[in-house]
């Protein structure tokens, strides 16, 4: 059986729309004639996915992957069944890309598929940590609770990267504008007002002639100078698919004093919350740490995560196999240590989380507050140096002349 979207006209001339299966498009023509409906149109949901996919977006936005998995859980709870529930969604979605994620998963759940068979066929739409849990969550019987368990996840996972994405916005905004002022001094402005001097005999000053030297490089060669950003910025994006460059590049950020820590603690954040969802649904460490190797970013500890599991796979405990690789914060170890030792690792490793995302919050929140008057300050220093550049030479005329 196959989606597909219909508009139709009913016996009163009202137009309806909605999905309905079938095994063809002709199929569910006649189905709605049957009902005394004139069709007027009917799409396969999945082939529209298709095209969505390929020319515009290939997977659900963060966002629409959260607000789906609440609204799934509390249809779940509600006594509907996974059928009931999909068909549900995909009325209620707004996007054909969403109709066509959900269409596809109800269609394999109506050929006899479990849910995380059926999640398996969209892997770029569903992380490997939604699918694990997923998985956990039929084995046990409490989907839904662990599907609001993912939502709050996902929403967490969202607010973060959400206030980041805020942090760097500002002082990127200023950069740029700072960016375009100075090019626009140094290329029309500068020019026209040094020019009165250079026509003159007066000796002008080292500040004036560096400036006027920058001024005609960037007028002359400012094209080329273009080119060889947008050149780097590309051979940079080549260059990260190689696995050793990344391995190197991630080790110097890791290493810098405010930067390195920053970003340390953000994978560690991103590490706590996965690993207890999926302790707290019943995945297998193993099966949960190779989970978590998938969502954190620098390679240093995608490297140590791969470490742990093979110390945990000879029967080392988590938090000592984690103590040695000496990539985590002493916290998060310390609560997995105690996690362990009182069998309640998943409800620490809950906590640890929080406070990992806490203390990324705060150092965000310390961020832009610092970052806002060093990047003015910055700003107001570039022009002052063009201005002196440009008055010096008036201010020693004036004084020659008295």
């Amino acid at each position: 059986m196959t989606a597909f979207r219909y508009s139709a006209l009913d016996d009163a001339g009202k137009k309806k729309a909605g999905l309905i299966d079938a095994d063809s498009a002709r199929n569910a023509r006649a189905m709605l004639r049957d009902r005394g409906w004139y069709p007027l149109q009917i799409d396969d949901v999945s082939e529209q996915r298709g095209l969505s996919a390929g020319l515009f977006v290939r997977r659900l936005r963060s966002s629409e992957l959260c607000l789906l998995t609440r609204q799934w859980a509390t249809l779940l709870i509600s006594g509907l069944t996974m059928e009931r529930s999909l068909t549900t969604m995909i009325e209620q979605a707004e996007r054909e890309l969403v109709r066509g994620v959900l269409a596809g998963l109800r269609r394999e759940i109506l050929a006899g598929a479990s849910l995380r068979a059926a999640l398996d066929r969209f892997p770029g739409d569903f992380p490997a940590i939604y699918r694990a849990a997923v998985a956990a969550g039929e084995k046990s019987g409490e989907l839904s609770k662990v599907m609001l368990q993912l939502a709050d996840h996902l929403e967490r996972s969202g607010a973060l990267r959400q206030k980041t994405i805020q942090a760097l916005v500002y002082p990127i905004l200023v950069a740029a504008v700072a960016m375009v002022v100075v090019i626009g001094l140094m290329t029309y402005v500068v020019p026209s007002v040094v020019s009165v001097f250079q026509q003159g005999r007066q000796a002008l000053p080292w500040l004036t002639r560096a400036l006027i030297a920058v001024s005609g490089l960037i007028r002359e060669w400012g094209w080329l100078l273009l080119l060889a950003v947008v050149g780097a910025g590309i051979g940079l994006r080549f260059a990260f698919r190689d696995d050793e460059f990344r391995l190197k590049w991630d080790t110097m950020l890791l290493r810098m004093p405010m930067l390195g820590s920053y970003l340390r603690n953000l994978d560690a954040t991103r590490f706590a919350s996965t690993l207890s969802i999926l302790a707290s649904s019943g995945v297998p460490l193993l099966e949960a740490l190779d989970a978590c190797s998938r969502v954190v970013v620098r390679l240093p500890l995608v490297a140590a995560i791969g470490d742990v599991a093979v110390q945990v796979r000879e029967g080392m405990p988590l938090s000592r196999a984690l103590m040695q690789t000496r990539q985590f914060p002493p916290i998060l170890v310390h609560m997995i240590a105690s996690g362990e030792a009182t069998g309640r690792l998943g409800a620490l490793l809950e906590r640890a989380a929080q406070l990992q995302q806490a203390d990324i919050e705060n150092r965000t929140a310390m961020f832009t507050v610092l970052i806002e008057p060093i990047m003015l300050l910055a700003m107001g220093g570039l022009v002052l140096l063009i201005v002196l550049a440009v008055m010096q030479p008036i201010i020693e005329l004036n004084v020659m002349i008295h």
